[in-house]
């Protein structure tokens, strides 16, 4: 009898010891509106196509691509083109670490080109923020270039470290959730993170989920021989791959530039990509917010331009909910 107690016990031990684990990964389930209906999420992804020599490719139409997720064809819903595209709103994020001090007028001249060779009066939006030990936004959205102008032109002194992660975290949550339009922020910076209480995964997160594309520019190589024996257009250190990683994950791309003309030539890759895009959307067979990472995969439906072009767009998002407009 006492070894049959002892049995019992052991197997309700067991029974009760499981239960948290099952109360902490319940089944997930489709979330619900306040009237009880289901309520469906959708996933857009800014397009580039790549032909030749990286020329930027236009004029295709929502009949050449299908979207995986998970290796599973998935719904598309809506499609724009360079001529239908909503508007761009970019935040231009302008490192100000103990760093960049030689060159602070040359991350000033960089800021103010690129807002005056991306906004579109009347149609796109940009705002400026600086990031050093503090994050701080100059100048909100506006379509006014002489604001942007003043804002950059403010900026004087550098802080104690670089909080980069912070700054795209910041934007991308406080910033670019809600805007109605295409979400993109421009990194200019001359080094790694030194002092974020965000990480590298959280900051590649939250630009995926708010479906935000960045872009870098590296003002280290070959400005002010900062960095001996580093040549222009190499991506050479530990903060080179993280930024490189960090556009790559969401549909950008790293830039590093060794002289003015060559980042005027940057600056003008990225306004065209902008104009150039494709916009697609997608619902999601699997429409459960479980937290898991997915995969992403944009191909041709005509096999045959796989030969001639590259699909740019990025690579994964974690489901989670999220408040989007």
């Amino acid at each position: 009898m006492k070894n049959l107690f002892r049995f019992s016990f052991f197997v309700l031990a067991l029974i009760v010891s499981a239960l948290p684990a099952f109360a902490q990964t319940p089944t997930p389930t489709p979330p619900v509106d306040d009237t009880g209906a289901v309520k469906t999420f959708e996933v857009r992804l800014p397009v580039t196509v790549l032909g030749k020599k990286k020329a930027l490719v236009s004029g295709l139409n929502r009949g050449d691509f299908e979207v995986f997720e998970d290796g599973i064809k998935q719904d598309v819903t809506f499609f724009t083109d360079e001529k239908t595209n909503p508007p761009v709103f970019v935040g231009v994020l302008m490192d100000t670490s103990p760093s960049t001090a030689g060159k602070m007028d040359f991350s000033k001249r960089a800021a103010k080109d690129f807002l005056y060779t991306v906004v579109r009066l009347r149609k796109d939006k940009a705002a400026f923020m600086t990031f050093d030990h503090e994050v701080l936004l100059q100048q909100d959205f506006t379509d006014k270039l002489d604001l942007l102008d003043k804002a950059v032109d403010k900026v004087k002194k550098t802080g104690s470290q670089t909080s980069l992660y912070d700054s795209v975290w910041m934007f991308s949550d406080e910033k670019l959730r809600n805007v109605p339009g295409r979400r993109v922020i421009v990194i200019i910076t001359d080094g790694e993170d030194t002092f974020s209480k965000a990480t590298f995964r959280d900051a590649i997160d939250i630009a995926q989920r708010t479906e935000t594309t960045i872009f870098g520019i590296s003002t280290k190589a070959g400005f002010l021989g900062s960095v001996p024996g580093v040549e222009a257009g190499t991506v050479k250190d530990k903060g080179d791959k993280l930024m490189t990683e960090l556009c790559e994950k969401t549909g950008g791309e790293a830039f590093f530039t060794g002289d003015m003309l060559e980042l005027e030539r940057a600056f003008k890759k990225i306004s065209e990509e902008l104009r150039s895009q494709y916009i697609i959307t997608y619902r999601p067979a699997n429409q459960n917010y479980d937290g898991k990472e997915r995969k992403i995969e944009v191909r041709f439906t005509d096999k045959e331009k796989d030969d001639d072009y590259k699909i740019r767009t990025k690579t994964s998002y974690r489901a989670v909910r999220d408040s989007l407009k």
